[in-house]
């Protein structure tokens, strides 16, 4: 294998880790933003049941 051949590959295999890092990241991201949406609802909730 020549220099080329490796530096290639290793640009490859760097590139694919990167992509599925941020595709972890977002997935993540989304669940997080999920729950907090969840949560103010519940807070919404529980403040109307005290007020009744």
């Amino acid at each position: 294998m020549t220099a080329k051949t490796i530096a290639t590959i290793g640009l490859v295999l760097f590139s694919i880790a990167t992509l599925t890092s941020c595709g972890n990241t977002i997935r993540g991201m989304g669940r997080d933003t999920a729950n907090v949406v969840d949560a103010t609802q519940d807070a919404g909730r529980s403040v109307e049941r005290s007020a009744n």
